[in-house]
């Protein structure tokens, strides 16, 4: 095992895992009035947290911020992939992001829809999800083989 094969871009992706790890367990979504249900979180003024206002997703989501740390598992190791390292992390990281921004922005779970909105954790999430792919990203183009146009030898 080599520490020093880690750079930059694994300790951006840890960072944003960690994150994205404890967001889960902070305030996603605030309850308006005494209808607004979420689980078993109730309104009026009431708050959800991200573990208790997903079900299957928070299990997702746990993976996607997992995702960095096997990444620099992989490079500490010096494992040999048949692909750039750091791109399923990414690809693990758009999902996560796009899982994210759905529940957060255009199908909010519970009802009224109108009365739940989203808090800081909500915003954590979205914040670790960017670090763990803009880290992904920087260990691929690092680590990825330069392709040649089509016709070069």
């Amino acid at each position: 095992m080599d520490l020093k094969k880690l750079d930059r871009g694994e300790a951006v992706a840890a960072l944003g895992g960690v994150i994205l790890a404890v967001s889960l367990f902070l305030t996603w979504y605030k309850l308006g009035n005494s209808l607004a249900v979420l689980n078993s979180c109730r309104g009026p003024n009431g708050s959800c947290t991200g573990w208790a206002a997903l079900t299957i997703l928070r299990y997702l989501l746990l993976l996607a911020a997992i995702a960095p740390a096997i990444l620099a598992y992989i490079i500490v190791r010096g494992h040999a992939l048949s692909w750039p390292r750091g791109e399923l992390t990414a690809v693990t990281a758009l999902a996560a992001l796009t899982f994210i921004i759905f529940r957060g922005v255009i199908d909010k779970p519970g009802s009224p829809p109108g009365q739940i909105s989203v808090g800081f954790g909500w915003v954590f999430a979205l914040l670790g999800g960017l670090l763990i792919l803009t880290g992904s990203i920087w260990r691929t183009r690092e680590s990825g083989t330069r392709r040649k146009p089509p016709g070069i030898l």
